[in-house]
């Protein structure tokens, strides 16, 4: 019975504790209606038995809200540590009493920016780890190459003529392509630190894009495959930077060229009412639905043998892209497996 009525005593303490923060109103309103009995009924019994009626009602009253207040606040320290023991699947899992909607709605957008933060950080860190271990792979291949080759004219292959240019000149491939590699890492890490800076100016595109395509020319006769250039208009002048836009058109024009066996591979300048659109399409392997939302990741290949047989990084494209976008617009594909790809982008006239 002692128990029972401590427990009790404790848990009327732990009320009016939690009713502390009204304490202000409640003196205030506390004094004035004490005020206002008083010059209703004067100092005499009558008033000392209305003041003690009163102030038992006031605790009683102040126990009520206590226990109110407890109960919403255990909620929140409920709600806080299911959060934070990560018991909740989705937000709408979070139910809070009716006094208590407000604040359910800002945790449940607090929980939901949480979590969509933590996925994320762990879609960068996965991201990160892939790319090291890419750059790693990368980056062992040519090197080995070049060991194994050196290794093999040290041991004698350098006196040996029918061998020794080749293995050189096996060495020296390695080398331009581990050479390319590097190149292509500073540049993308530069785009996506914001440390590369762009310069723009307007040119006209067709002198522009003329010696790039007769550099390609040999390239492509080799391969028994049509380059074919298709103008604009004489004098079109088109808004971006010349030197990061030849990069793109270069690593276009080298896919473009790489993928196609037998037919060709064209560059067209379209003009529209307020772009220029350069179009860069093949007749080649093309590519298919499901690679195409994947070509601009870092160390993404379509054709990994081929690649890897043509030096390919695995950058080029998605420097393209961070360079396109850079200039405000957007690199576009076309691709059906077995008939060809069309790479376009637009830039501001």
């Amino acid at each position: 019975m002692l128990d029972t009525g401590l427990k009790v005593l404790s848990e009327i303490k732990t009320n009016l504790f939690n009713s502390i923060i009204y304490v202000k109103e409640f003196v205030f309103l506390y004094l004035l209606i004490i005020l206002i009995i008083y010059f209703l009924v004067g100092f005499n019994s009558l008033f000392l038995s209305l003041l003690i009626l009163f102030t038992i009602t006031s605790l009683i009253f102040l126990n009520i809200v206590g226990r109110k207040r407890k109960s919403e606040l255990d909620q929140i320290k409920n709600i806080i540590g299911k959060i934070r023991g990560n018991q909740f699947q989705n937000s709408e899992q979070i139910i809070m009493s009716r006094n208590l909607k407000n604040l359910q709605e800002e945790i449940k957008l607090m929980f939901e920016k949480t979590k969509n933060d933590i996925e994320y950080l762990k879609k960068l860190e996965r991201i990160r780890t892939e790319f090291l271990a890419n750059v790693s792979h990368e980056l062992r291949t040519p090197i080995f190459a070049i060991q194994g080759y050196l290794e093999t004219l040290l041991n004698g292959a350098l006196n040996d003529d029918t061998v020794n240019k080749y293995f050189i000149d096996k060495a020296q491939q390695h080398t331009l392509h581990l050479s390319t590699l590097l190149n292509d890492l500073i540049d993308i890490s530069m785009i996506e630190s914001g440390e590369m800076r762009l310069s723009y100016r307007y040119f006209v595109v067709n002198e522009f894009i003329s010696p790039l395509v007769l550099e390609f020319q040999k390239v492509a006769r080799e391969k028994g495959i049509d380059l074919i250039f298709s103008p604009a208009r004489s004098g079109l002048q088109l808004f971006g930077d010349k030197n990061r836009l030849r990069q793109v058109l270069v690593n276009l024009i080298q896919n473009a060229i790489k993928y196609t066996e037998k037919g060709e591979v064209e560059i067209l300048v379209i003009e529209e009412q307020k772009h220029g659109r350069i179009i860069v399409r093949d007749t080649g392997i093309g590519i298919s639905e499901n690679d195409i939302d994947r070509i601009f990741e870092r160390f993404y290949r379509v054709d990994k043998a081929r690649s890897k047989e043509a030096g390919g990084t695995g950058l080029g494209l998605a420097i393209v892209k961070h360079l396109i976008e850079a200039h405000g617009s957007k690199i576009e594909v076309k691709s059906e497996p077995g008939k060809g790809s069309e790479f376009s982008f637009r830039l501001k006239k």
